[in-house]
């Protein structure tokens, strides 16, 4: 019956996290670039680590639908601050990039706020701890 509402939760969670997952991944063989990069702007590049792994493994948790709420939050205020650390220029491109990641930073929090839907392992884990419903009588 939802079946399109479940194909609609995955293709965005996926969707949403790609970007994620490869810029993570770019990073680690990028190091020395992004770190002089994120030094550049006044972030600590003791700091990237930390990036590389919310990037990645968060985005793979959202993907599979894996304690999708914790991970879409902290996505959401990483999206957020690397927005206004990196993109707060005055130029219409930096505004631009900007409001993407303002835009991003939505659809994580439409995730915080109604799960990654039937297709996870959010929910999987939801129906093997839930104890079963007794049945109705049918007397």
């Amino acid at each position: 019956m939802k079946t399109h509402e479940n194909v609609a939760d995955l293709a965005g969670r996926i969707l949403i996290s790609t970007m994620f997952l490869t810029s993570g991944l770019s990073k680690i063989s990028g190091y020395a670039g992004t770190q002089g990069f994120m030094e550049s702007a006044g972030v600590p590049g003791a700091l990237l680590p930390l990036v590389i792994a919310l990037e990645v493994l968060g985005a793979i948790a959202v993907i599979a639908g894996y304690h999708t709420r914790v991970a879409a939050g902290a996505l959401a205020v990483f999206t957020l601050a690397a927005g206004v650390l990196f993109h707060s220029g005055a130029d219409q491109m930096q505004q631009l990039l900007f409001m993407k990641n303002v835009a991003i930073t939505g659809g994580f929090l439409f995730l915080v706020a109604r799960g990654a839907g039937d297709w996870s392992l959010d929910a999987r884990g939801h129906r093997l701890t839930s104890p079963r419903e007794p049945l109705a009588s049918h007397g």
